[in-house]
């Protein structure tokens, strides 16, 4: 029989109506009677905290990582219930977290409560868990019958039910009538062996270039000692160089140490800082490009990184590699 560990952290999963609108309310207990099983499925469901999502901090991170570090070889496989708002920051974080990981940790939430008539919290989460049963190490998300790589997923939409999407990548599996399809080449190889990597930072900025942004900012967070930056650029990672010129701030802040990550605002198709002169004069500045990551996935790696190593240098050579499949790096 296998054994599946459930680490519920609440969402809209978890929730029921309240005064105050939808918020978690669900334990463990009450769950296992409205979630049913399979077959020779030892299904063990535990509490980890009850939170709607925009509550989750990385210290959570931390401890969700550390309990599936405790709990990895005590069971077949992991199914994280969590909030659909930034379940995508924590399967990313969890991937780089518990890279190399020799069983499955799947994520899974809803767009409805559970019990809720049209609810689709049964179903998501069974096909976390037919995903669990294929035995593939390693992170991932569950959702509307799409199993996607955890530092490739993205939440696109508010309400429907399809509120996720793989980013710039395929999704690793589908589940339909005829069951559960993997593509097993898109699952990135295990690179080395397991080792608990929870350390992280969180004295990062993430900035999103509107036109006219002063270039102050980046003296804040010099002077208030903050470890990195991420900068969401224009189009393929453009940043104004004349009026209001950030180039010479980004230069400023790399001489210091700082890290300064520069991607693209657009979602699809990556950012490529070699095209265009706005692009060009941020690599000359010390801009260290993401290319085709996730928000979330640059995100998460900085603060991951910068928990590893201060050195801006690391950090750089961090973000060179492709780590867990979060990034297309051109050979």
């Amino acid at each position: 029989m296998k054994k599946i560990s459930v680490i519920n952290t609440g969402g809209t999963f978890s929730s029921k109506e309240t005064k105050y609108g939808l918020a978690p309310k669900i334990d463990a207990t009450e769950l296992s009677s409205l979630l049913g099983t399979e077959d020779d499925v030892n299904l063990v469901l535990e509490d980890y905290c009850s939170l709607d999502s925009s509550n989750i901090t990385p210290k959570d991170w931390k401890a969700i990582a550390q309990r599936v570090d405790e709990w990895k070889d005590d069971c077949d496989g992991i199914i994280i219930i969590h909030g659909t708002d930034t379940m995508a920051y924590t399967s990313s974080m969890l991937s780089f977290m518990l890279q190399n990981i020799q069983i499955p940790v799947v994520l899974t939430g809803s767009q409805l409560p559970i019990g809720m008539p049209m609810s689709d919290a049964v179903d998501n989460f069974h096909c976390a868990l037919k995903m669990v049963l294929e035995g593939h190490p390693g992170v991932y998300l569950a959702f509307n019958r799409k199993i996607m790589l955890g530092c490739r997923v993205s939440k696109v939409r508010t309400v429907s039910f399809d509120a996720f999407e793989s980013i710039n990548y395929p999704c690793i599996g589908k589940i339909d009538a005829f069951g559960i399809h993997i593509k097993k080449h898109y699952i990135p190889e295990m690179k080395a062996e397991y080792r608990l990597r929870n350390n992280y930072s969180d004295r990062i900025a993430v900035l999103k270039i509107f036109p006219g942004m002063p270039a102050d900012i980046f003296t804040f967070l010099l002077e208030n000692g903050y470890d990195g930056a991420y900068i969401e650029g224009f189009g393929l990672g453009g940043v104004p160089f004349m009026h209001n010129d950030l180039t010479k701030e980004i230069q400023k802040a790399s001489e210091h140490g700082l890290p300064i990550l520069v991607g693209s605002q657009c979602r699809y198709e990556g950012s490529n800082l070699e095209i265009y002169e706005t692009g060009q004069r941020v690599l000359q500045c010390g801009g260290i490009p993401v290319h085709d990551m996730t928000q979330e996935a640059v995100v998460t790696k900085l603060m991951w990184a910068l928990g590893q190593s201060k050195e801006r240098g690391k950090i750089i050579e961090l973000f060179q590699r492709n780590v867990i499949g979060e990034v297309t790096l051109e050979v």
